[in-house]
Parts: structure tokens; C-alpha cells; sequence
């Protein structure tokens, strides 16, 4: 430990329950704030750091131990019951009183530069509009009731790209107060109020992220209690009350220079993962498709009329197989609204591939819409469709269009039962969103 030493004074007197709750709670922080897993330096290594792609960056600052396959809070139960382990055995087996004082500095550091990188990363995925990114066309013009709740959520901090970007400047600015020590406290102040209610927005929305964003709020109320009593002291009680001031001094030449190079390397990691995440929001949110759409298609079309195997069926909201609407995306995304039954697909779409296929987050957690994704040959005027729901992969569509003009779209071809498609798409151009005008004024039905 003298290494480590970063005090000349006195050791402070600890209790000892204090001592013990300290020892269980270095292992347990160790152990999930620590990369401990082999995978995690497998895809360290395996990054190009030339040119990386901020989401294999961003999927660092998000490590987590898993233990034996397990998922959820159930890792954390995992590792409080090592540290519990580990606590017993440290208390028996100790030959001298540790220095509790310089423990405590340490895991503090620890603590504050994990948390920091943890925040600022989600920082910079709202200050560039990536977690959430505005909802698309075929989003737009989807039944409030046809949402599931996460998707609820995303939509009504999407729709608002400033104050997403806010959002994301919030989360940034605390993270850059952890990595001052005397500013701590306003930081993890901060994220208690921000992450705290995301963790709560998380669980009530079933957003998929309620496991880590606790796991942040955990670390934060860890670092917040070492000025509870202080706070509690001047602002409650109202007595003087001296700061905590803790100068380390380090004694060991190679301990500056080790940390020295950690605090550097921190600094250019959140320096690449901000340029590449910038990268990714100005050339292509990762969650939306790629590939153009054609050209000349963007909008929402009427179904005006309606054929399937020769026979005419007239606009209706409960045939299965009758077109209501279609949306054509600026990406090779077609959306058709039809009363057939869906079974919902209820990922969170927040996944990196380069296959447009497999970024579902336009058509994840919808229901009402069918969505497909499709290519298109412009000089055989033809389009072929595959439907982006993992449950309907065997969904597609081969179909020749016929532009009559820039609002009239004309499409015939073969479903997957090779039932044959007549449909006339009548592209409407005064569109009234319900999601944004009744951000601003009352709806009127």
C-alpha cells in the first residue's frame, strides 16, 4: 500500500463497521467499475484506431461484468455476494490496520473517472441526436395507441432535437465535474437529479436501459454520501461547516507518471469518441437505414385504389389485406399501414450493423405499420420488398411501379403467397402531425 500512499497526515479514525462497509464496498466497485473480463480487451484491441466507429467506442464506456451468462440486476447480486465473500476474508486475514483514508481516495478515483466516462458518453449521444433521433415520416403517422411505451418515450424527447441536445450538454458538463475533485459533488449532484429520473423514465417505459442507468445512479449516491454529513450540516442544520479538503500527495515518481498517462488517455478516448460520434450523426444516424430512397418518393400516400388477385376492395379499416396508406422514407425504408394483426417487435433497436435490414428502430416497438425494406432497379422499374420484423422475414413483396407524376405512384407485382398487387398511391401534401401540434396547442378532433 505504500505505493499507493498519497497522504503525509494522520490516518482518520475508523469505526469499525465503517471499515467493514469500506472493504465491501472497494470489492464490489472493483469488480463493475474494473474491466475484469477478457472480452472487453478482446474488443479493445480489436478496434482501428485510425478510424473507429464511435458505437464499438461507446459500447466501452458501457462495461459491465456479466457472470456466468447471467443478465440484469442479477450480476450485481453476483458481485455483492463476492465482495461479501471477499470482505470476510480481508478482515481475517489482514496482518496490519490498512489505511482507510488512502482505500478511500482510491476507489473515489476510480468511481469518479468510470462515472465520468459513463455520462459523458450518453452526453455526446444526445448532444449529437443519435439515442433518439427524430422520428421518422412512417413514425409520424402512426396511431399514438399503436406505440409501445419505450417507443412513447424516445418519440417525445425526439421530437424536441434542442432539448435532447441540452439534454445531452447537461450530462456532459457533469461528467467534466467529476474529473475535478473539488467539484465532485456538483457533478454527481447533477446525475443523482438527471440519471436518477432516466433510471425512473427507464423503468416505467421499459426502455432497455434501466439496468445501467442504476448502475450510474448507484456509483453517483456512493460518491454524493462522503458530503452528506457537510450538506446536512450547512444547509439543514445550518452550522458552520468546513469543507472536505484532501491534497494528495504522491510520493512514488512512477505513480505521477502513471497517472499522468491514465488521465491523458482519458482525455483523447473522450476526444475520439466525440469526433466519431459527430461523424455518425452528420453522415448517418446508425439507427436509420443508409442506403437513399428513390428518388422523387419521399411522403405519405392515399391508397386509392386497390386490387388483390383482380378484385377491387374498396377503402376500408378492418380488410387484413387491404392498403390503407403507404410511406415512402428518404432512406430504402417503405412503411403500409393495414388492419392485418402484427406481433410486435419489442426490441429497442439500439444496435450498430451495416445491414439496413437489421436497423429496425424505425419499425421496432410499432404496431399498425408494416415496414420493408426494400432495393429498387430504376431502369426495370422495379422494387422488391422484405419486411423488417423479425417475426414476418418471410414477408415480401415484387412489385413494378410507375411514376405517372410527382404525386401519383402506380404498383403491381406478387406478394410472398404470389397473390397478385394492383395499388394507385396518391401522395398528400398537407400533412398535420399529431405528435407535434399538440406539443403547442390543444388538438382539436
Amino acid at each position: 500500500m505504500s505505493f499507493f500512499n498519497v497522504s503525509n497526515k494522520k490516518p482518520s479514525a475508523w469505526k469499525d463497521y465503517e471499515k467493514a462497509a469500506l472493504r465491501f464496498f472497494f470489492i464490489y466497485f472493483v469488480i463493475q467499475a474494473v474491466p475484469l473480463d477478457w472480452k472487453f480487451y478482446q474488443q479493445l484491441f480489436s478496434i482501428n484506431w485510425l478510424g473507429p466507429h464511435f458505437y464499438q467506442l461507446f459500447s466501452l464506456s458501457k462495461y459491465s461484468p456479466q457472470f456466468f451468462g447471467a443478465t440484469g440486476f442479477t450480476n450485481w447480486l453476483i458481485a455483492a455476494s463476492i465482495a461479501l465473500i471477499g470482505a470476510a476474508v480481508w478482515s481475517f486475514a489482514r496482518q496490519q490496520d490498512d489505511d482507510y483514508d488512502n482505500l478511500h481516495y482510491w476507489l473515489r478515483v476510480i468511481l469518479r473517472y468510470r462515472l465520468a466516462v459513463g455520462i459523458i458518453a450518453y452526453g455526446l449521444i444526445k448532444l449529437f441526436p443519435l439515442q433518439m433521433p427524430y422520428p421518422s415520416l412512417s413514425n409520424l403517422h402512426t396511431n399514438y395507441g399503436d406505440f409501445h411505451t419505450w417507443k412513447i418515450y424516445f418519440h417525445t424527447i425526439g421530437v424536441t432535437q434542442y432539448y435532447e441536445m441540452f439534454l445531452g450538454f447537461i450530462e456532459i458538463l457533469a461528467g467534466a465535474l467529476l474529473l475535478v475533485r473539488r467539484t465532485t459533488t456538483f457533478g454527481t449532484a447533477i446525475i443523482l437529479g438527471f440519471t436518477g429520473n432516466a433510471f425512473a423514465a427507464n423503468l416505467g417505459y421499459d426502455a432497455g436501459e434501466q439496468v445501467y442507468a442504476g448502475y450510474l445512479v448507484v456509483i453517483a449516491s456512493f460518491l454524493f454520501a462522503y458530503d452528506v454529513p457537510r450538506l446536512y450540516n450547512l444547509l439543514i442544520a445550518e452550522k458552520y461547516t468546513i469543507a472536505a479538503k484532501f491534497d494528495p500527495v504522491f510520493k512514488a515518481t512512477n505513480l505521477r507518471k502513471i497517472r499522468l498517462a491514465l488521465r491523458v488517455g482519458f482525455v483523447v478516448f473522450v476526444a475520439v469518441l466525440g469526433f466519431s460520434t459527430y461523424a455518425n450523426y452528420a453522415n448517418g444516424p446508425y439507427k436509420y437505414p443508409t442506403t437513399p430512397g428513390l428518388k422523387g418518393t419521399y411522403g405519405f400516400y392515399d391508397v386509392k385504389e386497390f386490387r388483390l388477385n383482380g378484385q377491387d376492395i374498396p377503402y376500408t379499416t378492418t380488410d387484413s389485406n387491404r392498403w390503407q396508406n403507404v410511406v415512402f422514407e428518404k432512406w430504402a425504408t417503405i412503411s403500409i399501414k393495414m388492419a392485418k394483426p402484427l406481433k410486435l417487435d419489442i426490441s429497442t433497436g439500439d444496435v450498430y450493423t451495416d445491414k439496413d435490414l437489421e436497423r429496425n428502430f424505425e419499425s421496432a416497438g410499432v404496431a399498425g405499420r408494416r415496414y420493408y425494406a426494400y432495393n429498387a432497379d430504376t431502369a426495370a422499374k422495379t422494387i422488391n420488398l422484405q419486411n423488417k420484423n423479425k417475426h414476418y422475414t418471410d414477408e415480401t413483396y415484387s412489385l413494378r411501379y410507375t411514376q405517372l407524376n410527382d404525386s401519383t405512384i402506380v404498383v403491381k407485382g406478387l406478394n410472398e403467397r404470389k397473390d397478385s398487387v394492383y395499388a394507385v398511391l396518391n401522395r398528400q401534401n398537407d400533412q398535420r402531425h399529431l405528435l407535434l401540434i399538440g406539443r403547442r396547442k390543444p388538438l382539436k378532433l
